[in-house]
């Protein structure tokens, strides 16, 4: 049984002790709110935005057309390449094999046509047409001389000044065949129609520019100038163009920018040209100045899995000019700020 001084002494420690206890909770909670939501700080941005930090050129995925066996990886990660520079061969002895008998074939229809006469406007197409397929066997082994100058000098046994040279003599060598690709269409059309042993030799030529197209396919090179961000290829493996993964990833990263998606209702707060904030999430304290340079003019659905939160949201794309891109790496996290200026659409 509880006496009457202790249920006293009870009483007086809950009324004294509660409302202490009272005071502190919500006091730590507003706290904890402050800190995660300042407004003073919200009141500085028009809309903020999830991004990444990506380059200047965007992600370029490199593939194949056609698949085939990787035979030679020539490049890895972070390495810087040229435009039109070999990243991979592919196997090529099928290819190589075709391109043989093509050749051969061309040879042969060649002197079959040559044994006939010609009057002076059809020797003209003659020549013309002799005249492009010799350049077009310029560019191939010009483009030939670029690989291999390529290949030499990133093993150690060339130079840049080979690889300027090569490149040099193929822009030389694909301007001589638009110069002649230019004179036989002149030509032809003042020209009588071919006869037989002509028209087979163009067919043969036909099948032996397929088979060098072909050849040129086995080599997989890079479309644009920029470094290797990802290579994903292995010697032996299969390429395949309906593979989910890119061979290789390329990017120009002499400068960098963010690549935002912003929520639909806040479109309408930005322009192009406003000034943003960036914040990295891999550096805490850090902020970057930039501007809005493209907004998409597509909204798209953009799926959401985080935990509690599965469905879809309206979003747009935003591209942000960063002002510097100091130590951030392409696919970092960052958050992105719109601050309110006047800048227009």
């Amino acid at each position: 049984m509880i006496t009457s001084n202790v249920k006293t002494a009870f009483l007086a420690l809950f009324y004294f002790s509660a409302p202490i206890t009272w005071l502190a909770v919500p006091g730590a909670q507003a706290q904890a709110r402050a800190d995660a939501i300042n407004p003073a700080e919200d009141q500085r941005w028009l809309a903020s935005a999830s991004g990444r930090v990506e380059p200047w050129s965007g992600v370029i995925k490199v593939g194949v057309l056609a698949p085939g066996i990787i035979d030679e990886v020539l490049v890895k990660a972070n390495d810087r390449v040229f435009a039109g520079e070999p990243l991979i061969r592919l196997a090529d002895r099928e290819a190589q094999a075709r391109l043989t008998a093509a050749m051969a074939a061309v040879a042969m229809r060649k002197r079959v046509r040559n044994k006939e006469s010609a009057s002076s406007a059809a020797a003209a197409r003659r020549k013309a047409e002799d005249a492009v397929a010799d350049a077009e066997a310029a560019v191939s082994e010009a483009r030939f001389s670029v690989d291999k100058a390529a290949i030499e000098k990133r093993a150690g046994r060339g130079s840049d000044s080979d690889v300027e040279t090569a490149r040099s003599q193929l822009a030389r060598a694909q301007d001589r065949l638009k110069l002649q690709g230019n004179e036989l269409r002149r030509i032809e059309v003042s020209a009588p129609l071919p006869t037989l042993a002509e028209g087979q030799l163009n067919i043969a030529r036909s099948e032996l520019l397929a088979a060098q197209i072909a050849m040129d396919r086995m080599t997989i090179r890079a479309p644009t100038s920029g470094t290797i961000l990802q290579m994903n290829g292995r010697p032996g493996e299969l390429a395949s163009p309906s593979s989910a993964q890119p061979l290789v990833l390329l990017g120009d990263v002499s400068s960098l920018r963010v690549r935002a998606v912003v929520d639909e209702p806040d479109i309408g707060k930005i322009k192009v040209g406003q000034s943003v904030l960036v914040r990295p999430a891999a550096f805490r304290g850090r902020e970057i100045a930039g501007s809005v340079s493209f907004i998409a003019p597509l909204i798209e659905a953009e799926r959401i899995d985080a935990p509690g939160q599965q469905g879809k949201t309206d979003v747009a794309e935003v591209l942000v000019d960063l002002s510097e891109s100091g130590s951030l790496t392409v696919g970092m996290n960052v958050d992105v700020y719109f601050r309110p200026d006047t800048a227009s659409r």
